[in-house]
């Protein structure tokens, strides 16, 4: 299999692939993420963000996506939906919010699309 076709069969419309060239893209995104295991770590960032983000030497377009708080912009810049989720939690988001993020529509909507799923 060539390597056009390899890239060809990893795309998927509308969803951003997580594979080895993104995890280089965003070790310094994950790194940051992963020091929330920390509580005094979570407070420092609450305190200062920019400074935290800093520290971590994220990418401008990495401490853009933070600062949008939109998850899907992070998985973009990089970060990994495991550890984006701690820094999700500091912003107050829950899987719902994500959710609603992820298929463009608001919380509300989202919990309604769940309720008449059945889920």
């Amino acid at each position: 299999m060539t390597a056009a076709t390899r890239k060809r069969r990893r795309e998927i419309p509308g969803t951003v692939i997580f594979d080895g060239d993104l995890a280089r893209i965003g070790y310094a995104l994950n790194r940051m993420c992963f020091s929330f295991n920390a509580a005094e770590n979570r407070e420092a960032f609450q305190r200062d963000e920019e400074a935290y983000m800093t520290r971590y030497h994220l990418t401008q377009a990495q401490k853009e996506a933070v600062r949008s708080r939109q998850v899907l912009r992070m998985i973009a810049a990089g970060g990994h939906p495991y550890y984006l989720a701690k820094l999700a939690g500091i912003f107050g988001l829950d899987m719902q919010d994500i959710g609603a993020q992820q298929t463009g529509v608001t919380k509300e909507a989202f919990q309604a699309r769940l309720i008449a799923a059945g889920a």
